[in-house]
């Protein structure tokens, strides 16, 4: 599903990837794993072609990310859900207008949506909270509404990048469990982490970095 080739990408002011080649299999949970500055987001970011490499090459779904036309480009990161370390939901909106917004900007229609976020807010276990707001949720929570907004879009991949950061050990399994759930259906799922104790048990598959190359 994910293939690195000798990825080299240089920042100024970061120390970016150096040589990188992995495959990710479809279906797979793999972590991403290494401390601050290892290079896990720099790899997050040339997965959804937020950066691009100065050498090397990126196939996921045998598409040549580097070789997508902007319109390709949108085409392609619809089948991609993002879970961030910091939720990006919107504060004015509903639970159920920031998970419809994906739907949304594709232009899915109303009826469709409305059972969609049912069905997702059901999976997360937070069905009675769609009329809320996300400050009226605790950060637990907020994440599995980010976890729902990923999975809206029936993703063929989900990026999570550092979910876990920010929450109390008993949130952060629960986001993990969602996750896994979600492999076990057949989704990649790659989770970039520095936490290695709240993973260790669950280590199936892993690559992990160290100033900017894969170490294991």
């Amino acid at each position: 599903m994910i293939n690195f080739i000798d990825v080299t990408l240089k920042h100024k002011n970061s120390r970016g990837i150096h040589n990188i080649s992995f495959d990710i299999e479809k279906g797979q949970f793999v972590y991403l794993m290494g401390p601050t500055g290892a290079g896990k987001s720099t790899i997050i970011n040339s997965i959804i072609k937020s950066a691009t490499p100065d050498s090397g090459q990126i196939l996921v779904n045998n598409l040549d990310v580097s070789k997508l036309s902007d319109h390709n480009l949108s085409q392609y990161r619809r089948d991609i859900g993002m879970v961030f370390q910091d939720f990006k939901l919107i504060d004015d909106r509903t639970i159920a207008e920031n998970i419809a917004l994906p739907l949304q900007i594709i232009g899915i229609q109303k009826s469709i949506i409305y059972n969609k976020v049912q069905d997702v807010l059901n999976k997360v276990g937070l069905k009675h909270k769609v009329n809320s707001k996300p400050n009226e949720l605790s950060g637990g929570e907020q994440q599995k509404i980010c976890v729902a907004r990923a999975l809206i879009k029936n993703p063929k991949i989900i990026i999570a990048d550092e979910p876990t950061g920010n929450l109390d050990p008993s949130s952060s399994d629960d986001i993990i469990d969602l996750l896994e759930q979600e492999s076990n259906n057949g989704t990649t799922i790659v989770m970039a982490t520095h936490n290695y104790p709240l993973i260790e048990n669950r280590i199936k598959h892993f690559i992990e970095l160290n100033n900017g190359r894969v170490v294991r």
